[in-house]
């Protein structure tokens, strides 16, 4: 997957996501996507049920350094 991909915005304001992003990110058509405008760019999030989001943070390193006075 390249981070370059170029999609065309149509006339009627819609893109079509490239394969390998599609692949990579298990999107599927009718699903709904979250869109975001973020500094100077669109940005969209696959909304997930929260009961296939369980796990999607495990192998997370939860260490963090703090400073001393902190808890």
């Amino acid at each position: 997957m390249s981070n370059t991909d170029t999609v065309t915005l149509s006339p009627q304001f819609q893109v079509v996501i490239p394969e390998p992003i599609r692949e990579a990110l298990k999107l599927t058509p009718g699903e709904q996507l979250r869109v975001l405008h973020y500094a100077d760019r669109v940005e969209f999030i696959p909304i997930r049920p929260l009961p296939q989001m369980r796990g999607f943070l495990r192998g997370m390193d939860t260490n963090i350094d703090r400073d001393s006075d902190r808890l």
